[in-house]
């Protein structure tokens, strides 16, 4: 299928494999410690981190030798996806999705300590573009699907 969401979907996989890269992005790598932080079950979390590492997601490294024991990393295509977990942390937040005591997780500039928050932005000008105003257009990766699907985009 011509489309970079579905292709970015089905690299990452499932809700899993999301809490799993979400966990990565936060500095945990060891298997035990993500098992606890998403309460996933051994035969799933072994599952999506071979699945997150054949996407080449994350990196498993040794860091012991007896008994062989690994962590796991991001690669830069796993960093990547730290832009998405970002945004649905962003809508999460916008929806309250974990009650009325704020947002359980924020993410601020390094070096202001300032919060930060994705948005979309005019390529050359840099200037902040509302999502109404957005306008999808063919590409030239465009297939006859894509084409089908911009003749219904109503503005």
């Amino acid at each position: 299928m011509a489309c970079s969401i579905a292709g970015v979907l089905e690299a990452i996989g499932d809700r899993w494999a999301v809490l799993i890269l979400r966990d990565l992005s936060l500095g945990l790598a060891r298997y035990d410690d993500l098992r606890r932080s998403t309460g996933v079950t051994n035969a799933t979390l072994s599952d999506r981190l071979k699945h997150l590492e054949g996407k080449e997601l994350i990196e498993r490294r040794r860091y012991q030798f007896n008994p062989e024991r690994y962590e796991y990393v991001l690669t830069a295509k796993g960093r990547d996806i730290i832009l998405v977990i970002q945004a649905l942390a962003q809508v999460g937040d916008k929806w309250a999705i974990s009650g009325n005591a704020g947002p359980p997780l924020r993410f601020v500039d390094r070096k202001t300590g300032h919060l930060v928050k994705l948005a979309m932005v005019d390529s050359q000008t840099g200037q902040r573009v509302r999502a109404r105003e957005v306008l999808p257009q063919e590409g030239p990766g465009a297939d006859d699907l894509v084409r089908w699907r911009l003749t219904h985009f109503r503005q």
